[in-house]
Order: C-alpha cells, then structure tokens, then sequence
C-alpha cells in the first residue's frame, strides 16, 4: 500500500527554447477519470515518445528528489514533487519495491507496471541544469510507467494497494542494473526481454541488445541504455 499525491498538466513552453512540453504538472484536488491513454485533462505536447496505452500513468519517487537536490543545489528550491512530470508521487515506492508487470488498484482503475521511465534533455531544460537527465539515468532514479489495465475513477486521497505480484519477474531495479552493465548475462536479458507484462517497445529494445551481444566481436561498446534525445 501507498499514499499518493495526484498531478495532471497541460501543454507548456520550456524556458529559453519554448520548446513544448507537457512536463509541468499541478497537483490534482478533485476526482478524475483514468483511462488507457491516460489521466482525463493530462496532455503530452509529443505523442510520439510520450503518453500512449504503455506510458499511460507515471510515478516518481518522491525520495529521489533529495539526491537531486544534493547533486543538483542550484535547482533545489524547484525539486519537489510533480516537477519531474510525474502523475503519481509517494514516498512510500522506489523502483526496488515494484516489479515488471505488478499489478496494483488506485481507486476503481487497475494498473500494471510495465517499464521505467527514460530521462531526457528536458529535463535539464526544464531545471536549468546540464547533466541532470545523465545523472537519473547513471543513478537509476528513473521512475516509471503504468498501462491501465481497467479505466476507472481515480481521486487525490486514494491509496495504490498491489493486487497480484509478479513474483518470478525482476524487480524495476533489478531490471536496470542489468541493463547499466557493460557484458550483462545472456541468460539474465532473456528472463527480463520474457517477463510477464513488459511494455512491448522496451522489450524489442532488450531483445535488440541481445541480439547485438550474441553477435558482435567484442571489440565494440555495446549500445547504452541512458538519456535518449526527445525520450522521456
């Protein structure tokens, strides 16, 4: 079980570029609908990388946002929940306590975790800060994504209560420190690539990755699995 707070977000211009994004959010006070695509009046500016059935909900770590603080001193004052764009924030989940494909109530929606979230240069761009996007990636305080499994009405004081364990799947942690590895275990991939309720574009990529591994000489970097431009 976790408490959670609830933030939705229109489509906004980023500081100096006024590129749009949909990454500042506002906290939520009354009940909403969630549905597949989404929570009803949350908005991506670019719905090829962001929004969509497989990033449907997403949750940041509220304890993250403290070491951001500590790396990042300058972009302090702004590191508080909801600034990383997240729908859902608790204090209470990291990506250690979530497993691939966890299927978890909030309100009458039903949800399943499905991959993690992949830092991008908006984040630096909305913080002011170089480098804070390559910092979550390399920390792996990345956050992740839910699809909704059963649309349903959702308010600010409901709690996330985990329905069915995905027991024999890795952890979200787990599943990214194998990844941040140079030569990970084949065998390990092909476990994750496999796992129960894995976004279908995340696990192309893995399967990507192994197939590269099982084929490459051995004398170049296998592919890195950071900060992907316009990727969040």
């Amino acid at each position: 079980m976790a408490h959670i707070s609830l933030f939705i977000g229109d489509i906004s211009p980023l500081p100096e570029s006024s590129r749009l994004t949909g990454i500042y959010k506002k906290p939520v006070s009354a009940p909403l609908m969630l549905g597949h695509e989404g929570f009803a009046g949350d908005h991506q500016a670019d719905r090829r990388v962001h929004g969509g059935p497989e990033k449907a909900v997403h949750l940041y770590p509220t304890a993250h946002y403290a070491r951001l603080a500590a790396r990042f001193p300058a972009a302090a004052g702004q590191l508080a929940a909801g600034s990383m764009g997240e729908n859902l924030a608790t204090d209470e989940l990291d990506e250690s306590a979530v497993r691939i494909g966890d299927i978890w109530r909030l309100g009458a929606a039903r949800l399943q975790v499905c991959q993690p979230r992949t830092p991008c240069w908006k984040i630096d761009a909305r913080f002011g800060c170089d480098g804070m996007a390559e910092f979550i990636a390399e920390q792996r305080l990345n956050g992740w994504y839910w699809r909704v499994l059963t649309p349903g009405l959702v308010r600010p004081g409901d709690e996330l209560l985990r329905e069915q364990a995905a027991a024999d799947n890795p952890t979200l942690a787990e599943a990214l420190a194998l990844l941040a590895q140079h030569r990970p275990d084949l065998a390990e991939l092909e476990r994750l690539a496999a796992a129960s309720g894995i976004a279908g574009r995340w696990r192309e990529k893995i399967a990507q990755r192994l197939a590269w591994l099982r084929h490459q000489d051995g004398a170049a970097k296998p592919p890195a699995f950071h900060v992907k431009p316009g990727e969040t």
